[in-house]
């Protein structure tokens, strides 16, 4: 009876100790690859950490062991770069692969004093500021710390006290009513 009982200990030390060396011969090269394609190291040892939970609780057998861990680590990266994509102004601004596109962002980047161009521009910050003047206090001051002022949410999470999802959430609120107000303005600019 006791034989039995020391089998699967000596089992579970056996694969501890494989675990214990795949993640020490892997983790600097997979925190490498991380931190090239995630700007945050606080999010680089996440997904690594994710990375290495998912290894730990496969069951299955990995016969590829550096491709598997890469892949994991790929789709990990992409999962976590979806969930935190903010919006950005640029999509504010509409489609600009539509037929009638009337891209916002050129007139931006035109150098040239054009009165008509400075006219557009003033039509474009009026009709933005009585947008985010429309919206909730809460998603007006998000959009405004983030997108204009270029705070990280993260840091505005730890000032505000608010969850960086609900900062996302309230962000894309706000884009999705200036979009909306924009895209008026644009088809009043073009059909007009």
């Amino acid at each position: 009876m006791n034989e039995v009982l020391t089998i699967p200990t000596t089992m579970a030390e056996s694969r501890k100790s494989n675990i214990t060396e795949v993640i020490n011969t892997y983790s600097k090269r997979l925190m490498g690859f991380i931190r090239k394609r995630v700007s945050n190291e606080a999010d680089a040892e996440d997904i690594l950490q994710d990375v290495f939970y998912q290894f730990i609780g496969n069951t299955k057998p990995i016969e590829q062991l550096t491709a598997w861990l890469f892949t994991v680590t790929r789709n990990k990266i992409t999962d976590r770069q979806r969930k935190h994509k903010p919006e950005l102004l640029e999509d504010v601004y509409g489609d600009a692969d539509s037929e009638s596109a009337f891209d916002w962002a050129n007139m931006f980047f035109d150098e040239s004093n054009n009165p008509e161009t400075a006219y557009l521009r003033n039509i474009f910050w009026d009709t933005l500021y009585t947008a985010l003047n429309e919206l909730p206090a809460a998603q007006r001051e998000v959009f405004i710390l983030n997108e204009i002022e270029g705070i990280p949410f993260k840091t505005i999470a730890e000032q505000s006290g608010e969850t960086i999802n609900t900062l996302l959430s309230r962000k894309r609120y706000a884009v999705l009513h200036l979009r909306e107000r924009l895209s008026t303005l644009r088809d009043e600019l073009l059909h007009n």
